[in-house]
């Protein structure tokens, strides 16, 4: 696969499907991206399990937190890594050996390692490198549109509204160069014949 680009629909299609993410590297810090990525991704309804050898056994936004993958009791779909390069190939190797397997290994913004993601991919992984998961959410639900930011997302539907009336985008948005996911296909023929 080549790491350098990737289509919309290969980044919307992991979003869509992975459930839980463990997050390595994690911090507590309020004022670190992994912080604020972790607390963006769990506000968007994912399972988010905080990797953190240092603050093992204490609570990050109500989640407990783990020295390492293996001690996460239940199955992860995604190990989303937010350590240097260095790192990469180590976390791999611990993500490999978890039963079940995760689905995805995500690199952030910045880290890249072509041999980790060599390694996940020669074990049916799919790998993404260089991209942070919040940032592409955001993109491709049109979200950070509010902000001004092209997102090369076509919508007139109006958000949804979550919680106490906090507006979410979902998903299911058609983009220019990606387009659509299996839902949005299902959901605009529903629409199509009236039902």
């Amino acid at each position: 696969m080549n790491h350098d680009n990737y289509d919309d629909s290969y980044i919307r299609g992991i979003l869509n499907t992975a459930k839980t993410i463990a997050m390595v590297g994690v911090s507590a810090n309020t004022s670190r991206p992994s912080y604020f990525a972790f607390k963006y991704l769990l506000e968007r309804g994912y399972r988010m399990i905080p990797v953190n050898p240092g603050l093992a056994g204490q609570e990050l936004l109500g989640q407990k937190v783990y020295a390492k993958l293996a001690d996460i009791p239940e199955p992860v779909d995604m190990v989303d890594v937010f350590r240097a390069s260095q790192h990469a190939l180590p976390i791999v190797q611990e993500a490999l050996a978890l039963e079940p397997r995760p689905q995805v290994i995500w690199m952030q913004l910045g880290i890249r390692n072509d041999e980790a993601a060599k390694l996940a991919e020669a074990n049916g992984l799919k790998v993404v490198m260089n991209r942070c998961p919040k940032i592409e959410y955001g993109r491709l639900s049109s979200e950070i549109a509010w902000m001004g930011v092209n997102t090369r997302t076509i919508t007139a539907k109006k958000a949804q509204l979550f919680g106490r009336g906090i507006q979410r985008m979902a998903l299911n948005r058609v983009t220019m160069a990606g387009g659509t996911t299996d839902a949005t296909t299902r959901a605009q023929k529903a629409d199509e014949s009236g039902g």
